[in-house]
């Protein structure tokens, strides 16, 4: 073998060491020092004040979306359906009306909330 075959055999051989060395992990992030510093390292890791702002629209919304089956939607039924007394339907000794009127409210709740969701979607809102 020539003696160029050999220098460029070895440089292969070194480039390939090269690769094959581990590369020195980066160190770990050193946790903030400090009460104010972990607070705010709290705040953004855990997105705290995003959770904050989705819970109280949350409840908002819950209240106009009930306030929209029970002050508009439950009067159109009751307009198809007239002089159903919803509190006093009973089974046997069971008051069943009050159930079914908060039944009728949660599936009105459950279908308008899924429109919101799939509007918000559909516009790009996480």
């Amino acid at each position: 073998m020539s003696g160029k075959k050999q220098d460029e055999m070895l440089e292969e051989l070194k480039k390939i060491r090269q690769l094959l060395e581990p590369k020195p992990t980066p160190p770990a992030p050193q946790p903030p020092k400090g009460l104010s510093a972990e607070f705010r390292d709290f705040l953004s890791k855990y997105n705290v004040m995003g959770l904050a702002v989705a819970f109280i629209l949350g409840g908002y919304i819950g209240q106009l979306v009930q306030a929209l089956a029970l002050d508009l939607i439950m009067p159109i039924i009751n307009l198809v359906l007239p002089d159903v007394p919803w509190d006093k339907i009973a089974f046997g000794p069971f008051q069943i009306g009050h159930f079914l009127g908060a039944l009728l409210t949660f599936i009105i709740i459950g279908i308008v909330i899924f429109l919101l969701v799939k509007m918000t979607k559909k516009l790009g809102i996480k």
